[in-house]
């Protein structure tokens, strides 16, 4: 694996721990409306539940990009997980769009 590789797959797990913790700038969803927790997660490939065994929410990996490189956003452990071959790379984020919240309503419907 190449250092330019390694550099990519950081940026873009930084990038995204970027946006979870700043918010979307001026980007609008499909209505024209601010971008929100649920947004984002419309374009989620997976989501896992973590829940304890009385199956209470306690926090969510959410797959954001797959097939190179995979790439998990974990609200439990607050950090963005890029993997690409033998590769990996993470970046920490505050939770400043809400989507611990959005994913706790959707394990919740």
């Amino acid at each position: 694996m190449s250092i330019e590789t390694e550099t990519r797959l950081q940026d873009q797990v930084e990038h995204i721990a970027n946006t979870i913790t700043n918010g979307f700038g001026d980007e609008l969803n499909s209505d024209d409306q601010e971008m929100s927790a649920f947004d984002y997660l419309q374009d989620a490939l997976d989501i896992e539940y973590i829940v304890n065994s009385k199956r209470e929410y306690l926090g969510a990996r959410v797959l954001v990009a797959f097939g190179g490189p995979n790439i998990w956003v974990n609200t439990r452990t607050k950090k963005v997980e890029g993997y690409w071959w033998n590769e990996s790379a993470s970046a920490s984020f505050d939770d400043g769009i809400g989507l611990d919240d959005a994913l706790e309503e959707l394990w919740s419907c």
